[in-house]
């Protein structure tokens, strides 16, 4: 068989497995659920439960659309906490306020149960200014290099590493004792985030979006690459890095569907 025959099959099977999921596994949305066992996570609080969203990546209404499908399955949950790790958008565009609005509107329902941090995409076009507009009206908390305090946790959000944003030094100066959660964007940032924290989450990576057979990823995200999908207990800090929601690049996935994670948070087991 000549290279070239090799080159036009190699062509054809790459262009069918991504109309295969582009029509299929890209809105083949799936909820995640994880329990997650954490060295000094307190007695008091076992069981907590958080629904974690990433990487919505707002532009139109079809991707409007697979969001508010992942909304409503977070609130089916009934969690104690919705925690979104950033890149609510693709781009922001005239119609991008009202698209997210949309979205985010039955987060109403959590009461003030919800918080945020940005992703590098949010910057894209905009910034988290425009972003804060939203959520403040929605009653979902945006941290950026700060501390909030909520249901006895602290959760400290860190603004996106990638749009050389997050201070983690300085946020972190302000921890006190006691149960503390990161939020930051970029994965690979666990590695620059200071001691302290039970957990980090994030999102960026969307799982390696596109995974051939055998587990071969052709691209990475950049700051996605070293921990780029579900739980890593022995990383600095203990990560869970969600797939996500939309996607980037070619609206397409491969064994990599998006996914709403319900984790819920337990003392580590006793050996």
């Amino acid at each position: 068989m000549k290279l070239r025959d090799l080159l036009f099959g190699a062509g054809v099977v790459g262009t069918g497995l991504l109309t295969y999921g582009a029509l299929v596994e890209v809105g083949n949305l799936v909820l995640e659920k994880r329990k997650i066992h954490l060295p000094n996570w307190p007695e008091h609080l076992a069981g907590f439960t958080m629904a974690v969203l990433g990487d919505l990546h707002v532009k139109d209404e079809t991707t409007a659309e697979l969001s508010r499908r992942a909304v409503a399955m977070a609130l089916e949950t009934d969690p104690d906490v919705v925690v979104f790790v950033g890149d609510f958008v693709e781009c922001w565009k005239p119609v991008t306020p009202e698209l997210l609005g949309s979205v985010l509107e039955p987060l109403l329902l959590m009461g003030g149960r919800a918080v945020a941090v940005p992703g590098n995409h949010d910057y894209h076009g905009g910034n988290p200014k425009l972003l804060k507009l939203i959520l403040d009206e929605l009653n979902i908390r945006l941290l950026r290099n700060e501390i909030w305090e909520h249901q006895g946790i602290q959760w400290v959000g860190i603004d996106s590493y990638q749009a050389h944003a997050g201070r983690p030094r300085q946020t972190m100066s302000n921890l006190q004792p006691g149960p503390a959660i990161a939020l930051w964007h970029e994965p690979d940032a666990v590695d620059y985030l200071p001691e302290g924290c039970d957990l980090m989450l994030s999102g960026h990576s969307h799982g390696g979006q596109f995974i051939l057979p055998g587990g071969f990823t052709p691209k990475y995200s950049e700051m996605g690459r070293k921990y780029p999908r579900g739980f890593y207990p022995h990383a600095p800090t203990p990560l869970y890095v969600t797939r996500g929601v939309g996607t980037t690049f070619f609206p397409s996935r491969l064994n990599c569907r998006p996914e709403v994670s319900l984790l819920t948070l337990y003392p580590a087991e006793a050996s």
